[in-house]
């Protein structure tokens, strides 16, 4: 019966329209009530227990440091000093937008910020230059998913929030699988895609190395915001709500006297900001009530037994839930889906002997693949908007899909080689 009301209001979460948030506490409440047995005040202390904590009010701080920097154009100006560095490499300026998506992600931490701080900059230069618009928008696609990975990430934060697991080793941990990723987009960049007739023009303009890495100089304000959050945590100086308060007031001042930012945009970012938060809030809210449920009837001990009673080994058990992501990636936002599924996913991976910070890393990879998956895949959406539509939603997933398929590439490379999430996460912990 419990399953059947679990599966029964996803179905017609989905089919109706009812928001994430609404839907997962109404499957919870529901079977608090009817299963538990009128038990619904628990949902109250469950949702009371967590958004009481200090550390999930990173979470709306983070929102508001990535909204401040989109509307400053700090994106523009950090386009502007890396792209010379790539102008004589194959591919040219296609590796430009993965690279500083990378470097953007690093202060933001978000997915669909990074898409569109730096789509709205990199496509109407790169379509003026005569890049193919389609793979512009595939090579856009796929940077802004490493926003989500690349740390303070927002994925990474709200799953050790909820999870109680630590967010400094997550920051870690997401470090360099994140780097990884970025890599392998270029490398595919360098060996695919430049090699195709038509995707990458001729274009002279070439002001030699030395001159390329003197651009970079004027973007030094990045690195210190990038430690004003990174490296008070690493530090052990600041707790990751402080350091997220840190980053937004190194973001208001780095916007005001180096960016472009007015009280009346930092205004719309805050707007926007709560905007956001409220959305995620309301999905963190439904989680917590449905979570509780679930962990009252004992439903992932159940679900551990059954894959004991299978001899599902911890791959098989990995796989399945890889196939579970993607098909719920059709349908569910990243962040939503992380909530949504954590309850169950949680503690039956870690049941069958997964490290709980990888767990952290590859999930988020997972929802990543999200973003690029329609219909709903949001960085998709968001750039087939700045084209004006001139690609379309399916065009730019049909140019996404290669890097689509490397973002599982890379769960199987953490499946095989752990330590490359969880080196730096040892090292300092």
């Amino acid at each position: 019966m419990v399953w059947a009301i679990i599966a029964g209001g996803f179905f017609l979460t989905a089919l109706i329209g009812v928001p994430i948030g609404i839907g997962l506490a109404l499957i919870g409440m529901t079977i608090l009530h009817v299963v538990v047995g009128d038990a619904t005040d628990l949902a109250i202390n469950a949702v009371w227990n967590v958004f009481n904590e200090f550390t999930l009010s990173a979470v709306p701080l983070f929102i508001f440091m990535g909204e401040i920097l989109l509307v400053s154009g700090v994106s523009g100006r950090m386009y502007s000093a890396i792209a010379p560095l790539f102008m004589k490499v194959p591919g040219k300026l296609l590796h430009t937008n993965i690279a500083v998506s990378a470097v953007f992600g690093a202060v933001s931490g978000t997915s669909t910020s990074t898409a569109a701080a730096i789509g709205s900059v990199a496509y109407p230069e790169l379509e003026k230059r005569g890049y193919e618009p389609a793979t512009v928008v595939g090579t856009l696609a796929a940077g802004g998913t490493l926003g989500l990975l690349i740390p303070p990430s927002l994925a990474l934060l709200i799953f050790g929030a909820t999870q109680q697991v630590s967010i400094g080793q997550l920051f870690l941990a997401g470090l360099l699988p994140g780097i990884m990723l970025a890599l392998m987009m270029m490398a595919y960049v360098w060996l695919v895609i430049s090699r195709r007739e038509g995707v990458v023009p001729e274009d002279a303009k070439w002001i030699g190395w030395w001159r390329s890495f003197l651009t970079l100089l004027p973007i030094w304000p990045v690195g210190f915001l990038i430690f004003s959050v990174l490296g008070t945590i690493y530090m052990g100086l600041a707790t990751p709500t402080e350091a997220a308060g840190l980053g937004v007031l190194a973001s208001v001042i780095l916007g005001f006297l180096w960016g472009d930012l007015t009280f009346r945009s930092l205004w719309k970012a805050f707007n926007d900001s709560v905007q956001v938060f409220v959305t995620i809030g309301v999905v963190i809210l439904g989680a917590l009530i449905l979570a509780q449920a679930i962990s009252i009837l004992g439903l992932p001990l159940q679900v551990l037994t059954w894959i004991e009673s299978m001899n599902m080994g911890p791959i098989a058990v990995l796989a399945a839930v890889s196939v579970f992501y993607l098909v719920l990636g059709c349908f569910f936002d990243g962040i939503s889906l992380m909530l949504m599924t954590l309850p169950i996913v949680f503690p039956v991976m870690t049941g069958v002997g997964f490290d709980p910070v990888w767990l952290g890393v590859v999930v988020t990879i997972l929802i990543e693949v999200g973003m690029l998956t329609p219909p709903v895949g949001m960085n998709l959406y968001i750039l087939s908007g700045i084209t004006g539509n001139r690609v379309t939603l399916m065009q730019a997933a049909h140019a996404s899909f290669p890097y689509w398929l490397l973002l599982l590439l890379g769960v199987v490379i953490l499946t095989i080689f752990p330590a490359i999430a969880l080196f730096l996460p040892n090292l300092v912990y």
